[in-house]
């Protein structure tokens, strides 16, 4: 096979995500957003907060992160955050990784792989700020869904700061006192107990 077949093939393949949903409604929408329309959103989150980071990042891996970051979830399926950080769900979703990055010519996806294996580590400065930027959406949609997610998964409000917390602050401490804020506005309006 050419490898330029080889790249409409992953190409093609990946057109998969569209079709995992998440467990949060865009903002006005009562419908499930799914994992591609998620990257978009961290990807040009991403790029809107960068001046926000705690650290320089190199915004252009930034965005790489972020757009490939959930696509082992087409063979995981996407499991919400506050259940899913086991090793046998990454597990899962490296292993989803492997395979569609088999898919690409001449080692290609070596470097892909190592950017999802350095974002999931979340030690250098870009991953930190990616991992926050994944935390924001999905934040803006429960507070402006009556946190409708929270809800229907029976996530407390201790879950919710103590995850974002971390995983925000340690890429952009600015980023989590703004989210902080509003976090807590929600839980004096009753959305988040």
């Amino acid at each position: 096979m050419q490898p330029i077949t080889q790249v409409l093939t992953f190409l093609t393949e990946i057109e998969k995500l569209k079709n995992v949903l998440r467990k949060s409604r865009p903002v006005g929408l009562k419908r499930y957003e799914n994992s591609a329309e998620h990257s978009w959103h961290v990807a040009i989150s991403a790029l809107m907060l960068k001046d926000f980071a705690n650290d320089e990042v190199n915004i252009e891996r930034v965005v790489k992160m972020l757009l490939i970051h959930d696509l082992g979830e087409i063979d995981a399926d996407d499991i919400i955050i506050y259940d899913s950080e086991t090793s046998a769900n990454k597990n899962k979703e490296r292993n989803g990784m492997i395979r569609l990055l088999a898919l690409l010519p001449d080692n290609m996806g070596e470097e892909w792989l190592m950017l999802w294996d350095e974002f999931e580590t979340g030690d250098s400065a870009d991953a930190k700020f990616a991992k926050a930027i994944d935390r924001v959406p999905p934040l803006i949609h429960n507070l402006h869904d009556e946190g409708h997610s929270w809800k229907k998964h029976n996530i407390s409000k201790e879950q919710v700061f103590n995850l974002n917390k971390k995983r925000i602050g340690n890429g952009s401490q600015t980023l989590w006192l703004a989210l902080e804020e509003q976090l807590n506005e929600a839980v004096e309006a009753g959305i988040l107990k």
